[in-house]
C-alpha cells in the first residue's frame, strides 16, 4: 500500500536520467515530491541532472528495468527505453526486453505497492499509419519484423501488459502514446530529426533529408508535453488513456530543415538520400481526448521551441 503517513509522495522515474525523465524529475522536485530516478545510463546522462542532484530530495539509482527492482514509492513513471532509432537498433534484442520485461518488472512493483504507474508509450504504435490524423482508437499499420520493429512492437506489448494488469489486478495505470518531442537535453547524436538538422547546420554541414522530405512529422516542445503528463497522472483513475499527447501542428521534413538553416544563419546545403525502411510517411496526432480530457494542448509553437533547442546546442560546442 502507499505509505499515506506523508504527505509528500516519494516517486520513482525509470529512465529519469534521459531527455524526457530528467525534465519530468526536475517538474516532480519543483512539486515537492522525494524523486527517485533509476537509470543505467545506456542513452541517458548525468549532466542532465546536475539540477536535480543538489536536491535533497533526489536521490539516483543505476539499474536496468529488465531486472526485478524493490523499493518502496508512491508512484512510478516509467519511461526506461531508448526512443531514437540509431541507439534502439543498436541492440534490437534489447531494447525488446527493456520495454516487455522493464514494463513487466514495474507493473509487477506498482502491483505489490497498490501503487499508480504511468507508461511512456508511442505513437510509433500507429505505425506507417493509414488514417490521419491519429486517433487512439487507430490499431496502427505495424511491421512485426522490420528494423524498427523492436521498439515498436515493444511498445504496443507494454500497452498490452498494462491493460492487461488493470484488468487483472485492478491496477491503477496511464498510458500516453508520445508524438515527437524535442528541445534542451536532447542528444545530439541520437539520430533523430530536430537534432540532426541542428548540429548539422550549427556545424555548415549538408543537411540530409532522406526521401523527398514531403514526409510529415509534428513536433512538441518538451516542457508542453512535460505538462501534458503532469494532467494526465492528475487526472482521475478512471483516465487511464491511451492518450495522444504531441502537437497537432504538422511540418513537412523540408520545412523543418529550412526553418533550422534560417534560424542558425546557417549556410548549409540540403542532400537527400534513400528513405529507410518502414520510416513512417505521415505523423499527426489527434489530440480531442486530451483537450477535452485533461484541459491540455501545447502552447509554444516550433518556431520558438527551435530557438531555444539551437541555443542549448550552441553552448555544448
Amino acid at each position: 500500500m502507499p505509505r499515506l503517513y506523508f504527505s509528500r509522495k516519494r516517486v520513482m522515474v525509470t529512465g529519469g536520467a534521459g531527455f524526457l525523465g530528467s525534465h519530468l524529475v526536475d517538474r516532480l522536485l519543483e512539486r515537492g515530491h522525494e524523486v527517485l530516478c533509476v537509470d543505467n545510463l545506456f542513452t541517458g546522462a548525468k549532466d542532465n541532472l546536475a539540477a536535480a542532484a543538489t536536491n535533497p530530495r533526489f536521490e539516483f539509482l543505476r539499474h536496468d528495468v529488465t531486472w526485478p527492482l524493490s523499493v518502496e514509492v508512491d508512484e512510478i513513471w516509467n519511461l526506461a527505453c531508448p526512443a531514437s532509432p540509431i541507439h534502439y537498433q543498436h541492440d534490437p534484442v534489447q531494447t525488446t526486453k527493456t520495454s516487455v520485461l522493464g514494463a513487466i518488472n514495474m507493473l509487477t512493483l506498482a502491483t505489490r505497492l497498490g501503487a499508480p504507474i504511468f507508461q511512456a508509450s508511442t505513437s510509433e504504435v500507429y505505425g506507417d499509419p493509414h488514417v490521419h490524423p491519429q486517433p487512439e482508437s487507430y490499431w496502427g499499420n505495424v511491421n512485426s519484423i522490420g528494423p524498427r520493429s523492436c521498439y515498436d512492437e515493444g511498445k504496443r506489448c507494454a500497452e498490452t501488459l498494462f491493460f492487461d494488469y488493470q484488468r487483472q489486478h485492478d491496477l491503477p495505470i496511464k498510458v500516453a502514446r508520445i508524438f515527437n518531442t524535442y528541445g534542451p537535453r536532447m542528444h545530439p547524436a541520437d539520430g533523430r530529426v530536430v537534432s540532426n538538422f541542428i548540429m548539422q547546420a550549427l556545424r555548415g554541414e549538408p543537411i540530409t533529408i532522406y526521401g523527398d522530405g514531403s514526409q510529415t512529422r509534428s513536433f512538441c516542445f518538451v516542457d508542453d508535453l512535460i505538462e501534458g503528463f503532469l494532467a494526465f497522472m492528475d487526472a482521475p483513475p478512471e483516465v487511464t488513456g491511451p492518450i495522444n499527447l504531441g502537437n497537432p501542428s504538422e511540418f513537412t521534413i523540408l520545412e523543418l530543415a529550412e526553418l533550422t538553416i534560417r534560424l542558425t544563419g546557417s549556410r548549409s546545403q540540403i542532400v537527400r538520400r534513400p528513405l529507410p525502411e518502414d520510416d513512417p510517411r505521415q505523423r499527426q496526432p489527434d489530440i480531442s481526448f486530451a483537450r477535452e480530457t485533461l484541459g491540455w494542448e501545447p502552447r509554444i509553437a516550433l518556431e520558438q521551441g527551435l530557438e531555444r533547442t539551437i541555443a542549448y546546442f550552441k553552448a555544448l560546442a
